[in-house]
C-alpha cells in the first residue's frame, strides 16, 4: 500500500491504475479506525478494483467548542490496518494542503435542507465543513464509487444531495451500521467512555428499537411515543440532543409515510452518541 500527503503522487498513482483499467473507489475517513471502517473497505472492493482511503481530521468541520484537539490520531496503526485489508493507497493529507489560505478565506460548499435540523442544527456549520471536504476528496481522486457508513444518516444525505445537485459521476454506496455485540453503533468516538457509561451506551440502540417495534405495531402518536422514549433515555443516564421520526428522505414523517428512519443523538458525559434504525411499513 502506498501512503501519500502529496497531491501530485495521488493523482499520479490514480491515473496509473486508471490507465490500467481499474475502477476506483474512495473510503473517506477521520482515522482512528475501527470494525466499521474496514467494513467500508471491504465493501469498496466488492465494487471496484483500486481502493483509495483517506484520513484527515477535518478542522473546517468541528465547531470552536467541539473535539478537534482531542480527537484520537492514530495513524501509524491505522496504516497497518489498511494494508492489512487490502487497500491500495492511503491519502493523509494536513489542513495546511487541504487550506493553504486558511478556512477563513475557503470556499464554502453548502447543501441546503438535508443539512437542516437534527445534527445541522446542534452543530452550526459542520455540514459545509463535511460538504467541502468531501467535494474536495471528490475532485482530487475522481473514484468512481465512493462508500460512505449509514450511521451518519444525514451526512449521507447531503452527499448524495451534493453529487446530485453538482451532477457529479460518482456512485455513492452506503455501508450499514456496524455495531458491537451489545448493539452500541461502533465509533471512535467510543473511546471517550469510562467503563461504567461504556455499559449505559447500549441503552440508545434499545431505545431506538423499542420506537421502531411500537411503530410497526401500528403505533401512529410520533410525538407522544418520541417523548416517552426520550424520557426513558434521561432515566438511563442519557442526555438527548434529538430523537426524531423521519421519512428516509429526511422529510417529516406523518401517518401514511411507508419508508421510515429513526434518528438520535444523545450526550453521555461529554461523549455524544449517534444512531439510527432504517426501516419499512
Amino acid at each position: 500500500m502506498i501512503t501519500t500527503a502529496d497531491i501530485q503522487q495521488l493523482r499520479s498513482n490514480i491515473k496509473q491504475a486508471r490507465m490500467a483499467g481499474k475502477r476506483i473507489a474512495l473510503v473517506p475517513t477521520m482515522g482512528n479506525l475501527h470494525a466499521g471502517h474496514l467494513a467500508l473497505i471491504e465493501q469498496a472492493k466488492q465494487q471496484a478494483d483500486y481502493i483509495v482511503a483517506s484520513i484527515f481530521v477535518n478542522p473546517l468541520q468541528f465547531g470552536p467548542n467541539e473535539d478537534l484537539d482531542s480527537y484520537p490520531r492514530t495513524l501509524e496503526q491505522d496504516r497497518q490496518q489498511l494494508q492489512q485489508t487490502g487497500c491500495q493507497l492511503l491519502f493523509t493529507p494536513s489542513a495546511a494542503l487541504m487550506y493553504p489560505n486558511g478556512m477563513d478565506n475557503h470556499s464554502l460548499v453548502r447543501v441546503p435542507q438535508v443539512s437542516e435540523g437534527l445534527c445541522g442544527a446542534s452543530r452550526p456549520g459542520h455540514f459545509d465543513g463535511v460538504a467541502t471536504v468531501v467535494t474536495k476528496l471528490f475532485n482530487l481522486v475522481q473514484p468512481d464509487v465512493a462508500v460512505f457508513g449509514q450511521k451518519d444518516f444525514q451526512q449521507l444525505a447531503v452527499i448524495r444531495k451534493l453529487v446530485q445537485d453538482l451532477n457529479l459521476p460518482i456512485e455513492i454506496s452506503a455501508a450499514p451500521i456496524v455495531r458491537d455485540s451489545d448493539g452500541l453503533a461502533l465509533s471512535s468516538r467510543n473511546a471517550y467512555l469510562d467503563a461504567a457509561q461504556r455499559q449505559q451506551a447500549p441503552q440508545l440502540q434499545q431505545c431506538l428499537r423499542h420506537c421502531v417495534e411500537q411503530v410497526i405495531a401500528g403505533r401512529r402518536d410520533y410525538q407522544q411515543l418520541l417523548q416517552e422514549c426520550g424520557k426513558e433515555l434521561e432515566k438511563a443516564g442519557l442526555r438527548p440532543d434529538y430523537l426524531e421520526l423521519r421519512q428516509q428522505d429526511l422529510q417529516p414523517a406523518t401517518p401514511n409515510s411507508r419508508h421510515l428512519v429513526i434518528l438520535a443523538a444523545a450526550f453521555l458525559g461529554s461523549t455524544r452518541l449517534l444512531d439510527n434504525i432504517i426501516f419499512d411499513l
